[in-house]
């Protein structure tokens, strides 16, 4: 009789990982009573002939008029009773642990205990070790590479937690996969991105929580609600550490459908000028520069863009700045999706330094010493609260983070 093997992977909130080359976006933890708030079985009341006893609704000496049953020891009562109970859970996948154990840790929470395991051949086996029944639940999965592992575990998540009565199922997708197959460019061709967001819905998610979006008109996509955040209050935050003086500073936009992304960055970044790499692509994964609009002579040159794939829109940009006389070239991204030959052309010497946030794990073979990571921990983790609380994000100092 055959054996049927598999391998897996169990997240507990006793993990730990070492974050020390990680700079944080916000410098302290949001604080909350809630945060300290752990389920615990109710105690049964002592009843006398099928009645409360009268000592159980005896009057403290404190002058609380709350019956004795619904005080302390039983503490899970007394937080219903003080307002301070919180519903709310943090699960992780197997994409990105690190960025949810970041994130629980900013909002002082535990990450929800999650077994998930990959069968002998290819399935995935997803359950819940603790009740979610009547929680707000956010489910921390970026569709990374392997995209399509990614996803699918994603989809499991989301259906296990629904037939465990969550009330709300919320897919945190730092990144999201499939984002680029977004319209049709040519004839017979499918858009991805439109059936990826069916799939997440119909899997049972309430609301999506997405971090810079290839085209803003995804979040159309989606017939449940969308709250999509920024990464550029993360990055704008470590360049103003830097000593660069706002005269000699310059955004470039590598390609003209990022003009309106690095044109905010600009106005955020002491208004410096704008510039834009003209570019023609002959293929997927294949650019060519053409010419540069702008003037970045003896200027430091500032890249932006949401994503770094192979790195050949970004690198032969950069060899343009340098033509043009650039005294230094940033190339700053939300998401480090980093398939090969990108570290070889990010490494070349071409950048001052790379500056990316951990949206997507970096694995540890590919840092290079021009490269940055920051986190969206904090970033992601404030989001969250305020989806929780029904908050908006319009308020300073957070009106940055791009919520609606």
């Amino acid at each position: 009789m055959s054996t049927l093997l598999h391998s897996s992977f169990t997240i507990t909130s006793s993990s730990s990982s070492s974050f020390s080359h990680i700079t944080p976006f916000l410098s302290s933890p949001r604080i909350s009573l809630r945060n300290g708030v752990k389920c615990k079985v109710i105690g049964a009341v002592r009843l006398d002939n099928g009645r409360p006893s009268p000592a159980e609704f005896a009057v403290s000496s404190g002058g609380s008029a709350i019956p004795s049953f619904l005080v302390a020891p039983n503490a899970r009562i007394q937080d219903l009773v003080n307002g301070n109970d919180t519903r709310l859970r943090i699960f992780s996948g197997t994409a990105n642990p690190a960025l949810a154990q970041e994130i629980a840790c900013y909002m002082g929470l535990e990450l929800g205990k999650i077994k998930i395991k990959r069968f002998a051949d290819g399935e995935i086996y997803v359950q819940l070790q603790e009740s979610v029944r009547g929680c707000d639940v956010f489910l921390v999965q970026p569709t990374c590479p392997p995209a399509n592992e990614n996803l699918m575990e994603l989809l499991i998540m989301i259906d296990a937690c629904r037939r465990a009565s969550a009330k709300n199922i919320t897919a945190v997708i730092p990144y999201f996969g499939y984002a680029r197959a977004d319209r049709k460019t040519q004839g017979r061709e499918s858009i991805a991105a439109k059936l990826v967001a069916n799939l997440i819905t119909e899997a049972g998610a309430n609301r999506v929580l997405a971090c810079d979006l290839h085209s803003g008109q995804s979040m159309g996509y989606f017939d449940i609600p969308v709250d999509h955040v920024y990464g550029q209050p993360v990055i704008l935050d470590y360049l103003a550490s830097k000593t660069i003086c706002s005269d000699d500073l310059v955004v470039v936009s590598p390609d003209v459908g990022g003009v309106a992304r690095a044109r905010a960055f600009a106005k955020k970044l002491s208004d410096a000028p704008l510039a834009i790499v003209d570019k023609r692509r002959h293929g997927h994964n294949v650019a060519e520069v053409m010419n540069l609009i702008g003037d970045v002579k003896g200027k430091v040159a500032v890249m932006v863009d949401d994503m770094i794939d192979t790195a050949g829109t970004i690198s032969k940009g950069a060899a343009l700045l340098h033509q043009e006389g650039a005294r230094e070239v940033y190339a700053c991204t939300t998401h480090a999706v980093f398939s090969p030959p990108a570290i070889e052309r990010l490494s070349s010497g071409l950048f001052q330094e790379v500056i990316i946030t951990n949206t997507i794990p970096v694995a540890e073979q590919n840092y290079f010493p021009q490269l940055t990571v920051l986190s969206v921990a904090n970033l992601l983790g404030e989001t969250i609260w305020r989806v929780h609380d029904d908050c908006s994000g319009g308020i300073e100092p957070y009106s940055s983070l791009g919520i609606d």
